[in-house]
Formats: structure tokens, C-alpha cells, sequence
């Protein structure tokens, strides 16, 4: 078996026409997951009880003759933000690194029953608070397309694991461009959904109301069809919508002609000149399958850094306050009063990021700074929201690039967190008005260093996203 070729389709055929077994393709899989990690550090942990449990259920489906469903048999990796019973989830973070969920997160239900095996948890900066995976208590992660530069964060592992061959399909979060960035620096597809599109339940919590699930893969059409299997309505997440999950991958028709595609001119200004030309190149692909290109203004751009930085900090301050040390796996040794205890384990187990974004977020939540900067965000995020709804007003899809870079090298931004925080300043508009948006590869540079496409639709039109990408994908290949 050639693991890193597979696609959730090929694993189908192979499982029904009993070229392999469901047993033997897991037992492949976690091999070869298990030989080329420490390539990369994208996975933290393993999981093979749990994935040939999983497979021995799919092949007794399939020998009882019945569907053992869209994800049958196939190798899936999960980021260890997300909760998996009985399989340690760390978060990155030292202050959970032996902690053993007692309850799975919906999208890992949905996936398990679905058919999907899943084979480990991947790395990630600690509590997903990072753009490079650099932040992980247990080392970074590698880029496997370039192993001195980074693989993009938070959700570095989920990428590397799928661009490396070692997963079919990924799960990943995005709170600002977690998933699109890392997929666009390693060459693979991402997908951020609709805010409440796929249940929050299980995910742990960093920034509530812009935290999303989303699938990583190596073509558009495992991603739609990872996405229709997590997505719905979760009466666990009150958050989760109760829309119509469409069936993704029977609507990639490749039928785009006259779409009307805005281009915003804020997203072109600080590009590398090499992004910039593999987007002109994509929006070129883009015009002679029959779309229509129009310049369009998403005028509060310039101020969407600043809102996301105080409103995520603000919720991380708050969701992050439970690790005390009281109900959770570490404890500060070094104390001998409670409030040595708190603050004890609290500075030796978070990292430096966490820490930053702890006090930041505080600090605009204290009496006398909620108005002058939390308040005020949160009117700057409805503007954005409300600039995007006047845009698809005239058109029905944006397109624009990820990054204003390629992935940079380990170390390079490590220790100037406004650089790593502007490596997010087109995916975080995308995150403050809860719209879908994915990373689609649109080529590499003259180094070899992939750069994806980015391309946003209304709320829950996930449809015309995924037909837009699928052409563009199929005229690439052409």
C-alpha cells in the first residue's frame, strides 16, 4: 500500500473490491506514520487500539454486506486540541501533557462513525495560540516540503501529517487562520466553515466566539467530504447551527462560469512579490474557466489585527483561567500556599505565548480598559462583518491570498510576536465575521515553497467555495 497516495476514495475502492482489509490499511498506516514522524514532530502521540478497533469494526460492515460509510478505513489524524476519550490530549501544553479525556469531541463521534480510523493526535502550539507551531512544549514542527522552516500554525501538525502522507485527512482549529495558513505553507487544502458549522463540543476552548473544526487534505474533494461528515447541528453546542449540511462533493460540477469574483485591494499591498504573482496567476486560471474579476473594498481591514489581538486575548484570559492546577493533570510542586499553588503552576506550565496573551487579554478586560479597547473591538469586528456582507452584495465569492509570504524559517519570527502576528492579516477577517473560507494551492515559488489561494463565500454557502476550488484545483492539474 502507498500510503501517501491515497485519497478517501481510493481507500474505498480498495476496501470493497477486498484488495485490502480495513485492519491491514490501519496497521500500514500507523507503520508508516510512526517511521517518518520524527521527520517533522507532527504527530504527539499514537492511537493503535483505538484505530484497529476501528478497522475491525469497518471490515465486519463490509463483510455483513453493509455501508460502512463515506470515511470508511480512512487513516484520519486529529489535532490534540480536540478531545479523543480515552487517548491523551495535551494541548501543546506542559500543563496538560498527561491528560486522558474522559468524553470524545462530536467531530471525532462523527468521524469513528462515519468509518474513519484515527491513528494519532498532532502536534500544535500550546492551547492553539501560535502561526508557526513553534510553541509546542514538545518541540516544533517540520515543514516536510522544506524541513529548516515552519509548517504555519496553530494546526502545524495536522498539516505536516497530511502533506507528509501520513493522513488522508486531518482535523484542525482555526481561531484566526490556523488552518488556512498552515495548509497554504504546505501545499495542501484547508477549510475554515461557518462559524457553528461543525460543533464546537470537545474543542478546547481558546477564543469561544471565533474558534472553528476544520478538515485538511490533499484535494478539495476529501475535504468536502471529511466536512459534510462533521458538520450539523450538536445539541451539546449551543453555538451550532441548525442549517442544512448539503451533500459537497455531488455539487462539484466544475460549472463556474460567470461567477462574479471580487479581488480586495487592502489584501494585495503588502504581498511578497512572488505570492502575489502565483495569485495573479491563480485569478488568471480563475478568468479563463468563465469567472468575472472585480476589484472590490473591504475598507476595516487595516483595523483587523488590533480587534482580533484584543478580542482573542480577552477570551483566552477568561477561558484559560480553569488550568490552576486544581482540576487539571500538573501542579506546581514549589508551593506552600494556595495562591502559590495558582500562581506557581501557572508560570511554570503555560509558555511564553500563552503567558503574553493571558495578561493582554486581562488587561483589556480590567475595570477602566473594557470600554477603550474590548467595547471598541467588538464594534470594529461588526464593521468587518458588515463589510463583507456588502461585498457579496456584488459578488458571490473573494479571492485573495493567504499569507503575505511563503513559510519563513524555524526561529526567524520566534522572538518578534507582531511579525508572527501579521503572517495572519488576511485569514483573520475571514474568522471575525464567521464566514466560510479555505486555502486551495495555487503553486510554488522559484525555491519550491508552496502558496495557497484563499477564497471566502457568505455564511454557509460552503457550496460555492468548494465548486470554485474544485475547478480551480482541476485546471491546475490540466
Amino acid at each position: 500500500m502507498d500510503i501517501p497516495s491515497l485519497t478517501i476514495a481510493r481507500v474505498r475502492e480498495g476496501l470493497l473490491s477486498r484488495r485490502f482489509s480495513a485492519a491491514e490499511l490501519a496497521a500500514e498506516a500507523l507503520r508508516y506514520a510512526q517511521a517518518e514522524n520524527p521527520k517533522t514532530n507532527a504527530y504527539l502521540h499514537f492511537s493503535p487500539e483505538r484505530a484497529l478497533a476501528a478497522a475491525k469494526r469497518v471490515d465486519e460492515q463490509i463483510a455483513r454486506g453493509e455501508d460502512p460509510g463515506p470515511l470508511a478505513g480512512v487513516p484520519v489524524a486529529v489535532k490534540d486540541v480536540i478531545l479523543t476519550k480515552g487517548v491523551r490530549t495535551t494541548c501543546g501544553s506542559k500543563l496538560l501533557a498527561n491528560y486522558i479525556p474522559p468524553y470524545d469531541a462530536t467531530a471525532v463521534v462523527r468521524i469513528e462513525q462515519a468509518g474513519g480510523v484515527i491513528v494519532g493526535k498532532t502536534n500544535c502550539d500550546e492551547f492553539a495560540m501560535g502561526s508557526s507551531t513553534e510553541n509546542s512544549a514538545f518541540g516544533p514542527v517540520r515543514n516536510p516540503v522544506a524541513p529548516d522552516r515552519v509548517p504555519g500554525g496553530s494546526s502545524g501538525g495536522s498539516a505536516a501529517a497530511v502533506a507528509q502522507g501520513t493522513a488522508v485527512v486531518a482535523l484542525g482549529s482555526d481561531t484566526g487562520g490556523s488552518i488556512r495558513q498552515p495548509a497554504s505553507f504546505c501545499g495542501v487544502v484547508g477549510v475554515t466553515p461557518t462559524y457553528g458549522r461543525v460543533s464546537r463540543y470537545g474543542l478546547t476552548a481558546f477564543a469561544s466566539s471565533l474558534d472553528h473544526i476544520g478538515p485538511f487534505s490533499r484535494s478539495v474533494k476529501d475535504s468536502a467530504t471529511l466536512l459534510r461528515v462533521i458538520a450539523g447541528r450538536d445539541p451539546r453546542d449551543s453555538t451550532s447551527a441548525d442549517a442544512p449540511v448539503p451533500d459537497y462533493t455531488a455539487l462539484l460540477d466544475r460549472n463556474v462560469k460567470g461567477l462574479k469574483l471580487g479581488l480586495p485591494r487592502e489584501y494585495l499591498r503588502e504581498l511578497m512579490s512572488e505570492t502575489g504573482d502565483l495569485l495573479s496567476r491563480g485569478v488568471g486560471v480563475l478568468q479563463s474557466l468563465g469567472c468575472q474579476i472585480r476589484e472590490i473594498s473591504l475598507p476595516s481591514t487595516n483595523y483587523a489585527i488590533a480587534c482580533y489581538y484584543i478580542i482573542c486575548t480577552a477570551e483566552a484570559s477568561s477561558n484559560l483561567a480553569r488550568y490552576d492546577g486544581v482540576r487539571y493533570t500538573f501542579r506546581s510542586e514549589m508551593s506552600d500556599t494556595l495562591s502559590d499553588m495558582y500562581r506557581n503552576t501557572r508560570g511554570e506550565g503555560f509558555g511564553a505565548e500563552c503567558k503574553r496573551r493571558i495578561m493582554l487579554g486581562t488587561y483589556v478586560l480590567s475595570a477602566g480598559y473594557y470600554d477603550a479597547y474590548y467595547l471598541k473591538a467588538q464594534k470594529v469586528r461588526a464593521l468587518i462583518a458588515r463589510d463583507f456582507a456588502n461585498a457579496f452584495q456584488e459578488v458571490d465569492a473573494i479571492v485573495a491570498p493567504v499569507s503575505p509570504f511563503p513559510a519563513f524559517k524555524l526561529g526567524e519570527k520566534v522572538d518578534d510576536p507582531l511579525a508572527m502576528y501579521l503572517s495572519d492579516i488576511y485569514t483573520i477577517t475571514g474568522d471575525l465575521a464567521g464566514i466560510p473560507c479555505m486555502s486551495v494551492p495555487c503553486g510554488n515559488t522559484a525555491g519550491g515553497l508552496p502558496v495557497g489561494m484563499q477564497i471566502l463565500t457568505r455564511h454557509f454557502d460552503e457550496t460555492t467555495m468548494f465548486r470554485l476550488a474544485d475547478a480551480f484545483e482541476e485546471a491546475q492539474r490540466g
